[in-house]
Order: C-alpha cells, then structure tokens, then sequence
C-alpha cells in the first residue's frame, strides 16, 4: 500500500487567518475535507475526464507515483500500472525520457516551478503536438522537496471565427509573411493597432499562448517542417525562421522539442520520429 507523506503548506496557514467569509470562514472546515484536497487520488479522478491533459506525480527518484488516464494513452499504454514505478527515460524513448527526466531533477534540486514551457511533444501514435507544461516541486515538513507534480495541455486550435481571432489576424498574418524578418511582439502590437498587454490578452484567448509564444511555435514549426521536407542548410533555416544566428535557434529548438535541429533531422530521415 502506498503511503503519502504529508506535504507542508506554507501559505495555507496565511489563507485561513486572513479570511473573511461570514458564511464559512475557512477555519471552519473540517481537518477531513483539506485531508481530502491533499490526497493525490483526489486530483487524479478530476484529470482522468480532461482528455487534452496530461497529469502525473513523481517521486524523488522521478518514478511515477500518479497519472492520468491521458497519460497512459499518450505512452501507448493501457493500464496506469505499467506507468507507476517506472521513469520517463524506462517509458519514452530516446531522447525524450531522458530530457523529462532531467527537467525533474532541476525543479527538485533548485526547488524552483517550471511554469508554462512550451514544448513539442511526439507520442507512441507518432502524432506531433504543442504543449504548455508546468511543473512544482513537493516538499515535505522538513522543506526537502520530495517530488514532482506536474500538468501539460495541449494547445487547441484557434477559432478563427472569434472576434478575439479576428482582432489580431493583421497581425499573425504580419509576423508570418515576415518571419525572415525577426519579427517582434512590438512590431505585432503596432500591426494590430493594440498595446503589448491588449495583443497579449487576446492572444492568450485566441491561441493560449502569449505573443512572445506565439513567434516561438511559428519559428519551430517553420524550422521542422523545413528540416523535415528539405536539405537546406540549419544555419540557412535558423536565418528564415527569424534567429540572428545558429546558436540561438539551436538553444530554443532544444529547448521546445528536447533535441537540436540535426538531430531532430536525422532521426526524420531514419523513420525514429
């Protein structure tokens, strides 16, 4: 049997003193009820239902303790049991596990969050597609992080009826025509006739991704369909999709799909990918 260590709040003790509520001051509620919102299992059955979400619990050794049933289908699996205890790396196949995993161990070591890291996901099915990602550290009483809890979303398409689509279409269309151009969220701003926050806000509703996300999916998708379908030159590829040099397209290449764009290149070629 599984047994959970009880993990700190630090500002849950805050939110019960401050709290104003005359009908059900948080002080009131029952030990069971927040016994109840710690349990991982609780959370668990709430993402079973959200099929465009990925959820899961690690320990500190990065095996998985928790998932989701969205989980055990993007790995190509049919029972959560053939996820638990095993790592990503024992899972997912070179160099994908690898780089989940060592994602992990650099929120438990820093026990800083990774919050909304865009990132290109391959699954068992060999579909492709874009997530925002977002992982905490666990700690315990004794401040020690003793796990990881992470989610990643899919990110939808736009509905390009929508006025929000609408209202930044000149814009996206802008930044597309000009990629080569280094195209900045300043110059979409101008384009679209709206402030940066005002751009970013609609955006987010439109794609659910800020502006500046927004340029890095267009650059990486321009790049892997180029690397994919092409033999142009990386350092040609890094230029039309918009980076000042090799170097930096390769740093944010790696960081959105895990490997750098020769490597993505030969494992396209070998059929891996």
């Amino acid at each position: 049997m599984l047994r959970w260590a009880k993990l700190s709040c630090p500002s849950l003790d805050n939110r019960l003193e401050n709290a104003h509520n005359p009908i059900m001051p948080l002080n009131s509620l029952p030990d069971q009820l927040f016994e109840l919102l710690a349990e991982p299992f609780t959370a668990e059955r709430l993402f079973d239902g959200l099929h465009d979400t990925v959820y899961f619990i690690k320990n500190a050794e990065g095996q998985y303790v928790v998932v989701n049933e969205t989980l055990v289908q993007r790995c190509g699996l049919k029972q959560k049991s053939q996820l638990i205890g095993r790592t990503s790396e024992q899972i997912l196949r070179a160099p994908f596990g690898a780089n989940f995993t060592a994602q992990d161990k650099a929120v438990l070591q820093s026990g800083k969050a990774l919050e909304a890291q865009l990132e290109l996901h391959l699954y068992a099915s060999r579909d492709v597609g874009w997530c925002l990602t977002n992982k905490y550290p666990l700690r315990g009483r004794d401040g020690n992080s003793v796990g990881v809890v992470g989610i990643s979303r899919d990110l939808g398409r736009p509905n390009k009826s929508s006025d929000d689509y609408q209202s930044v279409a000149k814009a996206v269309a802008f930044a597309e025509r000009n990629r080569d151009k280094r195209t900045s969220v300043t110059d979409m701003a101008e384009v679209a006739n709206l402030s940066r926050f005002q751009l970013d806000r609609r955006m987010r509703i439109a794609f659910g991704l800020n502006t500046g996300q927004w340029l890095v999916k267009q650059r990486i998708d321009f790049a892997c369909e180029h690397l994919e379908t092409t033999d142009m030159p990386i350092v040609d590829i890094a230029h039309e999709a918009g980076y000042a040099d090799q170097s930096a397209f390769t740093r944010q290449f790696r960081r959105a799909t895990g490997m750098s764009p020769s490597h993505y290149r030969k494992a396209k070629q070998d059929n891996e990918l």
